[in-house]
């Protein structure tokens, strides 16, 4: 393992504990105002100022990442497994079903993500659940493609025609000879694609279509901030950086873990 991918593994575990922990780590309650500190400079009393309610800012990020982390990483996992099992599904059966499963993510497919995902938001309403529904329903076609290609590849080899001849069933086929084969590149697309949904997670709140208020998430305060960003620029500077640093890192994970399962990369080291 390099070094990028443990110092990756290492910022976002501190992240995640973080934000498990909030009740007990946040300084103050994310909605708690101190009135005579409105819109303060990092100082002692608040260690990333404070916004135009007086509210802690280090607070509000810690709970915020409650909300960013929650819809990037639990819609990604969620549209994992619809897209593995529908890939699966219409790779393993092929012919006229698999036709038909591929030109229905084709018309999904084509359609803009971003487009797609502002629809669902107004039509679900803002908050948590309408950005993870519009997130998980987008996400998941990528998926599909990618496990279909795999599948595609592995349902010819040997033991797969091996343990057809023996008479086992085709659930079973799928679930202890297909699954455990893709499941390296699994990780690895769950490792790159929760970066795409904390973005977009993010990008929703900014334009004012995610999260609404009093909740906050990364997005929701660089929203706030962005109003401010000419006299008090921490107010997006520091959401920002969670926001970058946080995608930085999973994409070093994410490239770490597919050096690390990609049997080709191993044999280039040797």
């Amino acid at each position: 393992m390099n070094t990028s991918f443990k110092i990756s593994s290492g910022f976002l575990f501190i992240i995640f504990s973080v934000s498990l922990l909030a009740p007990w780590v946040a300084p103050y309650s994310y909605q708690e105002q101190d009135t005579v500190n409105i819109l303060a400079f990092p100082g002692i009393d608040h260690f990333l100022g404070t916004d135009r309610l007086g509210r802690d800012l280090l607070s509000r990020m810690i709970y915020g990442a409650r909300v960013s982390l929650f819809v990037g990483v639990f819609s990604t996992l969620i549209a994992l497994v619809i897209g593995t099992v529908y890939g699966t599904i219409s790779a393993y059966v092929g012919g006229k079903t698999d036709n038909l499963m591929m030109r229905v993510v084709d018309v999904v497919f084509a359609l803009p993500d971003l487009l797609m995902i502002i629809l669902i938001t107004v039509l679900m309403g803002r908050g948590v659940v309408g950005v993870f529904i519009a997130l998980t329903m987008v996400s998941w076609v990528t998926i599909a493609r990618l496990v279909r290609g795999e599948v595609l590849r592995i349902k010819e080899y040997p033991f797969i025609l091996a343990a057809k001849a023996l008479g086992a069933s085709h659930f079973r086929i799928m679930l202890r000879e297909i699954f455990p084969n893709i499941l390296g590149i699994l990780v690895v697309t769950l490792s790159f694609r929760i970066p795409v949904a904390i973005l977009a997670e993010s990008t929703l709140s900014f334009i004012g279509l995610g999260i609404a208020p009093p909740a906050s998430s990364w997005g929701t305060l660089a929203s706030d901030g962005w109003t401010a960003i000419k006299f008090y620029p921490h107010l997006i500077l520091f959401p920002s950086l969670a926001i970058f640093f946080t995608i930085l890192s999973f994409n070093f994970l994410g490239e770490g873990l597919r050096e690390y399962l990609d049997p080709r990369a191993q044999i280039d080291k040797r």
